[in-house]
């Protein structure tokens, strides 16, 4: 099967968060309510600088893909 890179969520139990899924490596899942990253892979103590670098530009791409989703409502 194939997947969208992201894969925008809710859940009626969280009303106020909005979530997306990253399904690449590294996989996760972000609430944009309040930037909440989860992750779904493993990582070791030595992956910990490059897991921080990551996950910064794994919160703005998250972002970026919700603007465009939202902006795609709009039309």
């Amino acid at each position: 099967m194939d997947l969208p890179k992201f894969i925008l969520g809710d859940n009626t139990d969280f009303p106020d968060a909005i979530f997306i899924v990253h399904t690449e490596f590294p996989r996760f899942i972000i609430n944009l309510e309040n930037d909440e990253l989860e992750w779904l892979e493993e990582f070791d103590e030595n992956d910990q600088k490059e897991l921080q670098e990551e996950a910064e530009n794994c919160i703005r791409l998250a972002t970026e893909f919700y603007d465009r989703e939202i902006s795609r409502y709009d039309e």
